[in-house]
């Protein structure tokens, strides 16, 4: 009974999870490439971006009233799922809570001023009122994901056992999981964004419409997820280093380390066994490598701990890694292909080749972010709180769970597909509309002239 609980529970909190960390990087990252547009827009009077800005502004409100209503489940399933983790805990990582909260609610006051501000603020006054979107949206980011870092690496509490007495807000803010979690997080969500915006508009360019205003759709996501990619697969390497330090059997599961010993081979996919990896691609001492910089550098064991406290599903895990690596490498070989191209002729590529490969990376970003959190989390099992507490000493004694999973699967599937028509409803009414949008009668707007005064 315990067992089956345990499998709905996870199961129910991976669905959701799973669900809205695509709403949410859309949250965090899609403000600021609205205010990219808007910015060009008002220093090079550029009617155009105007109009990318106003639209772009649509799809950020939309997607932000969706992902309140998945945070909000999100947000009881912690009390309701897993009562004893946040009864212990509920004191150590609320704070964090408590930011994301404020930064909830500046997030929507900025939203509602930007889009009333289209019709009601001067050009600049305007723009500068989308700023705090920006901020908020990272501050909110920043607090949920320090706590799913002080989650892998607690800390800033005691005692270590029992009832929580004492509380160090700063060690808990600030864990030793924070300075590689958090960046590699809010990158993940602008290559996201970017990427499923630019193939958007590079599937629109594969069907003929090659006017300046759908080129200047594809470039303004495409570049900054082109400059962001290398950056990313950096702070990811670093991450990688730090979990085999911190965290090392849950490294061993991602990389299906059996034994602890040196000159470790790094298996490319390939099935994991209780008796080493069964194929894939082996590249002799390369794991030892890439943790320590040499062949001798010990990398341990999965045979260093009970069995009990392994991650489970590590093929899963192993598989999950290496595609998210795998599809981060591509994305940036798509850049050095855009940025070559753009320095030689300053244009995008030409070839239909290019805007294929755009147009299915935004479906890759999404998969790769999705093998992202399964690294994480599964990775972390058996523990919700790593080496402290097991997610099954976590678990309600309420039964019904596999109900409440089934509620949560029909309601997500209504809020997922009534989004999905909203976004495309609205796009296909601005490529109806083409580059006359329907509310020119704006103060200063996609199709306006800026007024003298304002116009600096």
């Amino acid at each position: 009974m315990l067992a089956s609980q345990l499998e709905a529970a996870r199961s129910q909190m991976a669905f959701t999870l799973g669900f809205h960390i695509i709403l949410a990087s859309l949250g965090v990252a899609f403000p600021a490439m609205m205010l990219i547009a808007n910015y060009r827009g008002l220093k090079h009077d550029d009617a155009d971006a105007l109009l990318l800005a106003r639209r772009w502004s649509k799809a950020v409100a939309v997607t932000f009233v969706v992902g309140v209503v998945t945070g909000t489940v999100l947000s009881f399933e912690f009390g309701l799922l897993w009562p004893a983790f946040t009864g212990r805990f509920g004191t150590v990582f609320g704070v964090l809570f408590a930011i994301e909260g404020i930064c909830f609610f500046l997030e929507a006051i900025f939203i509602a001023i930007y889009m009333f501000g289209w019709q009601h603020l001067k050009p600049w006054a305007h723009f500068w009122a989308g700023v705090p979107v920006v901020i908020s949206g990272l501050g909110g980011a920043f607090s949920v994901v320090a706590v799913n870092s002080w989650m892998n690496q607690p800390q800033g509490f005691s005692p270590a056992t029992g009832k929580v007495t004492s509380v160090e807000p700063f060690k808990v803010i600030f864990n030793r999981a924070v300075p590689y979690e958090v960046p590699h997080m809010i990158l993940a969500a602008y290559l996201v964004t970017r990427f499923i915006v630019a193939s958007i508009y590079a599937v629109r360019l594969l069907r003929g419409r090659r006017d300046r205003y759908h080129r200047l759709d594809l470039l303004i996501p495409l570049t900054v997820a082109c400059i962001a990619t290398p950056i990313q697969f950096v702070v990811g390497d670093t991450a990688a280093r730090a979990i085999a330090r911190d965290q090392p059997i849950k490294f061993a599961a991602m990389e299906c380390v059996q034994r602890t010993s040196t000159d470790v081979t790094e298996y490319i996919f390939g099935r994991c066994t209780s008796s080493g990896t069964k194929g894939g691609i082996g590249i002799p001492g390369l794991d030892s490598i890439l943790v320590g910089g040499t062949t001798s550098t010990k990398v341990t064991g999965l045979d260093t701990v009970p069995s009990d406290d392994r991650p489970p599903l590590d093929t899963m895990l192993h598989w999950a890694f290496d595609t998210m690596v795998g599809i981060c490498t591509l994305l940036i070989a798509l850049g050095v292909w855009f940025g070559l191209v753009w320095w030689r002729r300053r244009d995008i590529p030409k070839t239909r080749w290019f805007l294929r490969a755009v147009a299915v990376s935004g479906i890759s970003a999404v998969l790769a972010l999705e093998s992202g959190w399964i690294v994480t989390e599964v990775g972390r099992q058996p523990w919700i709180v790593y080496n402290v507490m097991h997610t099954k000493e976590a678990l309600t004694n309420a039964s019904g769970i596999w109900v409440t999973f089934i509620l949560v699967l029909l309601l997500y599937a209504v809020l997922g597909t009534s989004l999905v028509l909203t976004l495309r409803a609205m796009s296909r009414r601005w490529h109806a509309a083409g580059p006359d949008d329907e509310d020119a009668d704006v103060p200063y707007g996609p199709s306006g002239v800026l007024p003298a005064e304002d116009a600096g």
